[in-house]
């Protein structure tokens, strides 16, 4: 299956090990990711407050570019994937603002392009019985708690993915390669996202909490799928032990015994090998990591 895909501006620069590994796992499942040439950044975390129309228009010329190809848009980035899909759906609902955009951007909308999230198509495209042949080390007894974060599943009438208030896909998909997903309330918590630079107490008060709950639940490790989110979770910890967070992409690539694992893991700003050999020397974890 070939899709069209937007990396957005996390993937290439602070969250390339979530780009890296996206890649990995859907080159592994065969599954082809065309990169959209030329694209731009979607105008998160500020247009939306900035400017209502640039807002609009920045992921608008996203879609246009990928409206030029027959095929589903995937975006790893919840942020990216929210404003690209507020966008399709403000300009598929509202035909004063498709109109506008259509002026500015000097192209039709079609309402062609599903705009579809890396843990939609893994779940729904490739299911969770694949995902678990494909597991060559599977992580038994490691032990972690899911984080969506604001903007994967909510607002819902944008979002249109998995449930608001419970989110189970990307716990689903960590069982399907052997990890244990540890009940707890904070799945849609918000970080701090775009406050980190300029409020980072606020940030710090926010991440410690996630991070304290995270270790009363009793995983070894955060899971998420948004760059905002991952790099907040491990920048922002102050408190000892400090707990990793993975992009879940990269469990996937651990588990299907991919040979560029240990490269991801080693850009993290909290190194997660440690907790992974642990849990291997105690026997709970195959991984395939080097020491």
């Amino acid at each position: 299956m070939n899709y069209s895909y937007y990396p957005g501006c996390s993937l290439h620069s602070t969250g390339i090990e979530y780009g890296l590994s996206t890649r990995a796992v859907f080159k592994h499942l065969g599954l082809e990711l065309n990169e959209l040439d030329d694209w731009n950044c979607c105008g998160a975390s500020s247009a939306h407050a900035l400017h209502p129309t640039l807002a609009v228009a920045l992921p608008a010329r996203t879609l246009s570019l990928a409206q030029a190809f027959d095929r589903d848009l995937v975006i790893p980035c919840a942020a990216c994937y929210n404003r690209l899909k507020g966008a399709d759906l403000a300009m598929r609902n509202d035909s004063r603002i498709r109109s506008q955009m259509e002026s500015m951007l000097g192209f039709q909308y079609a309402g062609s392009v599903a705009v579809r999230s890396v843990l939609a198509v893994l779940a729904e495209d490739v299911g969770i019985k694949r995902i678990s042949e494909e597991t060559r080390h599977p992580l038994y007894g490691f032990k972690v708690v899911t984080y969506y974060g604001c903007l994967l599943v909510r607002p819902p009438e944008i979002a249109q993915f998995d449930d608001p208030d419970n989110p189970q896909v990307m716990g689903n998909l960590m069982r399907g390669i052997g990890v244990e997903v540890m009940p707890w309330s904070h799945a849609t918590d918000c970080c701090g996202g775009s406050l980190s630079l300029s409020r980072s107490d606020v940030v710090q008060n926010l991440v410690g909490r996630l991070a304290e709950r995270a270790r009363e639940a009793g995983a070894d490790a955060i899971v998420t799928a948004c760059p905002l989110c991952q790099v907040n979770l491990e920048m922002r910890q102050t408190s000892e032990p400090k707990i990793p967070a993975f992009y879940f992409t990269e469990l996937l690539g651990l588990a299907f015994g991919l040979p560029d694992a240990d490269k991801w893991f080693r850009k993290h700003l909290i190194d997660p090998r440690p907790v992974l050999m642990s849990l291997r020397a105690d026997g709970r974890v195959a991984a395939n990591l080097k020491r």
